[in-house]
């Protein structure tokens, strides 16, 4: 857990308790050791954070504290929302799951008013039978671009026509409701774009690449005219 995260969660969590928090019971929910505990209630007291308490004794939250308000318009509100539940609906479980905790982050950080607004837009991204299946691990595919791993996997293209390919992933691109992997091919020695739909046999490999100059997502933009509207697998 990134320590901004877990001190966001560690000031909520003192936030809902009405009796004093030991370290010990803070450190179980946060799932870190009681000296980290003791660490974060140290920083956040010495930045203005209201915390009352001692190490052995316990913490309790001073009564009227809230996080610094966050100023958004309502249309800014929509567009959290609406994204946040497009991104339920059509990525994989980890990134859904964290689009619904940037929105609990957002909603605990807004003034009243506003929390109420994004509480009770109603947009909503159903389901769809659209959705295309595909036996790729998407969020693998994420990491793998983050991390610069290469990938395996066997392809059909439109003809029919399988190929066993080893890629270097540059990007995903989502044009519903088909998800691209973008990429340096080996096997062609070129850009390739690639729907994830029809791969088989997705391996992210422990090799990894360095960018190279006319091999990086910056040349591949540039090649396909840095439209990702118009961008077309094969």
């Amino acid at each position: 857990m990134r320590r901004a995260d877990r001190l966001f969660r560690l000031i909520q969590f003192l936030r809902t308790r009405r009796h004093a928090a030991t370290a010990s019971d803070i450190a179980a929910t946060l799932e870190v050791s009681v000296r980290t505990v003791y660490r974060d209630v140290a920083d956040l007291m010495a930045s203005g954070v209201p915390i009352d308490g001692e190490p052995g004794v316990g913490y309790l939250m001073r009564s009227g504290y809230d996080l610094p308000p966050l100023m958004f318009d309502v249309e800014e509100i929509e567009a959290l929302v609406l994204g946040a539940k497009i991104v339920s609906q059509w990525s994989d479980p980890e990134l859904a799951a964290a689009a619904g905790r940037a929105l609990d982050k957002i909603t605990a950080a807004l003034p009243d008013r506003l929390r109420g607004e994004l509480l009770n837009t109603a947009l909503f991204a159903p389901p769809s039978r659209m959705r295309l299946a595909f036996s790729a691990d998407l969020g693998a595919l994420r990491r793998a671009v983050r991390k610069r791993n290469k990938v395996y996997f066997c392809y059909v293209n439109e003809q029919g026509k399988q190929s066993d390919r080893t890629v270097w992933p540059l990007g995903l691109a989502f044009y519903g409701p088909v998800w691209i992997l973008m990429s340096w091919c080996e096997l062609r020695d070129d850009f390739r774009t690639f729907r994830i739909d029809r791969m088989t046999d997705a391996q992210i490999l422990a090799d990894s690449y360095a960018d190279e100059p006319g091999k990086t997502i910056c040349d591949y933009l540039k090649n396909q005219g840095a439209d990702i509207s118009d961008l077309r697998a094969r």
